[in-house]
C-alpha cells in the first residue's frame, strides 16, 4: 500500500487532464508540427494527409528526429476498419558488407554511430508518397509546403530543441555542414531564436514541385550521392533509384476483450507486444496493482524473455524467415509463462525459447485520428539523436545512422545495448530490425487507441505499458502515458526504474534478485490517442515537449 501511494503521488506531480475534441486530434513530438496537421484537416484532408505534412514540417522543426533523411513505419485503419502496415524502413546499400563494421581485430568501430558510412538508404519519402497515393485526398505539393515555408522563413527554437542542438555538439560538430547550420558554428543558438534553413526549404520546395521521385532521382538524389562518393559514404544514385516502400499485414493479437493492431517484422515491437501481453494474461500481473514489486517483477520477467528471442530470431522478412506463428501461439507464451517464478531469474540462465530453426533513441511519433474515424500511427526515425551527424551538402537536411541497428557482430549490442543474431546481420540490400512499435487497438470492431513512441529498444515496453494502464487500470489516456515505467531488456541484465517508483518497491525487487536501477531518464516518449464515447483523447508524453490538438 505504501509503495502505490508513493507512486501515485509522485505520478500526481506531473499527470493532467488530456486535450480533449469532438472532431479530429493531431499528436506530435513538436508543437509547431502538431498545427500543421490540424490545419490541414480543417482543409478536409484526412489522417493521412495530415501525416505527410506533419512528417515534413517534422524533418524541419524537430532536427533530432524528424527527417527526410530517414525511415519508419505507419500502421493504418481507415473508417471502414481496413488495416495496412507501410514500411519505409532504410535499407543497406549495395556496397554494405557484413563486416563492415569491424576493425583489424574484429571489434566493433564507431562507424556505424558516426559520419557517412553509418547511413542507410533512406525511405521516408517514398513511405510518404505510398501512403499519400493509397489513402490521401490532398494534393502531395500541398501537404509539403507547409515545410518549405517553415524552412524558408525560420521558426522560432524551443528551449527544448535549442538545448538539444548544443548538447549534439559532439554528433554535429565533426561536420561542416552539421556546424554551420545546426550549431552556428559552434556559438550555438539561444531559445527564441529564428532559424532559417534555406538549403533544406530548396529541397522541400523541390519535392513538393517535382513530386517523390526528385529525393531518389532528381536533383537532390544526384547531389546526395556525389556527398557520399566523395567522404567515404556507400549510398549511391543506383541505391536511391531502387528504393521501394512496401505494404505488410499488419499482425493481430488479443487482450482482455481488445484486438491489437500490431506492427510486423521489420518491427520487433508487434511480435513483442502480443507476446509479452498473452504472457502477462497468464500471470494476472494486473491484481497486484499498480506500483507493486510484483506488477513489477511480472512485467520484468516477461520482458526479458521476450528480448532474448528478439536477440535470435528477429530480422528482414524478405531475407529470413522470422518465426512470428510460433512467438505468438498460445503454446509457445504459456510456456514462456511457465518459466516465471517469484524470484528474478539471471539473464545468463536465459536463452531464446524452443522455435525450430527453419521458422527462423531517438525516433518520432505521430498519431492522427479524423472526423470520420481515419487512424494511424507513424513513428519515423533518423536513429541515434540527429542521427549520423551528416547534413547533406547542399541539402539541408540530416542523415541517419541506421546501419547500427544491424547486428554488427552479432551477439555485440548496439548503442541501445541491444544484441543481435545472425538474423539481423547486414546484408545489402536488407532492411535492419527495428523497435518502432505503432499500434492501434480496437474493442468490439470500433476504434479506441492510437498509440507509438520515440525510444530505441524502450519503444516497445513503454507502449506497452501505457496500453496496459488503459486496459487494466482504467486511466485516462494522459494518466496511462504519464504514470512511471520501467524496463528490462534481457541484456544488459538490469531492470530500469523510472523516477517515479517508490524506493519500497526498488528495495523489494532487488531482494527478489533484481539488479535494480534507477534514474530521471525516461522509458520512450509515448504518444497517444483515445477514443471515448463522444470525444477524443489526446495526450502528448508528459516526458517531451510534444503537443496534442484537435478540434
Amino acid at each position: 500500500m505504501k509503495a502505490l501511494l508513493t507512486l501515485l503521488l509522485t505520478s500526481s506531480l506531473f499527470a493532467h487532464e488530456p486535450v480533449r475534441a469532438r472532431k479530429a486530434m493531431v499528436v506530435a513530438q513538436e508543437p509547431i508540427a502538431t498545427d500543421v496537421g490540424v490545419d490541414i484537416l480543417k482543409r478536409g484532408g484526412n489522417a493521412y494527409d495530415a501525416a505527410v505534412a506533419v512528417a515534413f514540417a517534422l524533418a524541419v522543426t524537430y532536427p533530432t528526429a524528424g527527417n527526410i533523411g530517414g525511415g519508419g513505419f505507419a500502421l493504418i485503419r481507415t473508417a471502414s476498419g481496413e488495416t495496412n502496415f507501410i514500411d519505409f524502413r532504410e535499407k543497406a546499400p549495395a556496397g554494405a558488407t557484413r563486416d563492415m563494421y569491424l576493425d583489424k581485430d574484429g571489434k566493433p568501430t564507431r562507424d556505424s554511430v558516426s559520419g557517412w558510412r553509418a547511413v542507410g538508404v533512406p525511405g521516408t519519402v517514398r513511405g510518404l508518397e505510398l501512403m499519400h497515393k493509397k489513402y490521401g485526398k490532398l494534393k502531395w505539393a500541398d501537404l509539403v509546403k507547409p515545410s518549405v515555408g517553415l524552412a524558408k522563413n525560420g521558426f522560432e527554437l524551443s528551449y527544448s530543441v535549442a538545448r538539444g542542438l548544443k548538447s549534439a555538439e559532439r554528433q554535429l560538430g565533426g561536420f561542416p555542414e552539421s556546424k554551420r547550420l545546426y550549431l552556428n558554428n559552434g556559438a550555438f543558438y539561444d531559445a527564441g531564436y529564428r532559424l532559417r534553413l534555406p538549403e533544406l526549404a530548396r529541397t522541400l520546395d523541390r519535392i513538393a514541385k517535382r513530386g517523390p521521385n526528385e529525393f531518389y532521382e532528381g536533383q537532390t538524389a544526384k547531389l546526395l550521392a556525389d556527398g557520399m562518393a566523395k567522404n567515404g559514404g556507400l549510398v549511391t544514385l543506383e541505391d536511391l533509384k531502387a528504393y521501394q516502400a512496401k505494404e505488410r499485414k499488419p499482425l493481430m493479437g488479443k487482450y482482455h476483450g481488445h484486438d491489437i493492431i500490431a506492427s510486423p517484422p521489420p518491427s520487433s515491437g508487434g511480435i513483442g507486444m502480443i507476446q509479452m501481453m498473452g504472457v502477462l494474461d497468464r500471470l494476472d500481473y494486473a491484481k497486484a496493482g499498480m506500483g507493486s514489486a510484483k506488477l513489477a517483477h511480472a512485467l520484468a520477467e516477461t520482458m526479458r524473455r521476450y528480448y532474448a528471442d528478439r536477440s535470435q530470431f528477429l530480422g528482414d522478412p524478405d531475407f529470413v524467415k522470422v518465426p512470428v506463428a510460433t512467438l505468438t501461439s498460445p503454446a509457445y507464451v504459456a510456456q514462456r509463462a511457465a518459466t516465471i517464478t517469484d524470484r528474478a531469474t539471471p539473464s545468463s540462465e536465459i536463452q531464446h525459447g524452443p522455435v525450430p530453426a527453419e521458422e527462423s533513441t531517438e525516433t518520432t511519433q505521430i498519431s492522427i485520428v479524423d472526423k470520420d474515424g481515419n487512424a494511424l500511427s507513424l513513428t519515423y526515425t533518423l536513429n541515434g539523436g540527429y542521427g549520423s551527424g551528416v547534413t547533406a551538402p547542399g541539402l539541408g537536411f540530416l542523415l541517419n545512422n541506421e546501419m547500427d541497428d544491424f547486428s554488427v557482430k552479432p551477439g555485440s549490442p548496439n548503442m541501445y545495448g541491444a544484441v543481435g543474431g545472425q538474423a539481423n546481420a547486414i546484408a545489402p540490400g536488407k532492411r535492419m530490425l527495428s523497435s518502432m512499435t505503432p499500434t492501434i487497438v480496437t474493442k468490439d470492431g470500433k476504434l479506441l487507441l492510437v498509440i507509438g513512441a520515440p525510444g530505441g529498444t524502450r519503444i516497445i515496453t513503454g507502449v506497452m505499458q501505457a496500453i496496459l494502464n488503459v486496459i487494466d487500470f482504467k486511466l485516462n489516456i494522459q494518466d496511462a502515458i504519464d504514470a512511471p515505467r520501467l524496463h528490462h531488456q534481457w541484456q544488459p541484465d538490469r531492470l530500469y526504474l523510472e523516477r517515479g517508483w517508490s524506493p519500497d518497491t526498488a528495495e523489494i525487487l532487488r531482494k527478489m534478485g533484481h539488479t535494480v536501477e534507477t534514474g530521471a531518464g525516461g522509458v520512450s516518449n509515448v504518444h497517444g490517442i483515445l477514443v471515448e464515447d463522444r470525444w477524443l483523447q489526446g495526450a502528448p508524453d508528459g516526458r517531451s515537449n510534444g503537443k496534442a490538438a484537435g478540434y
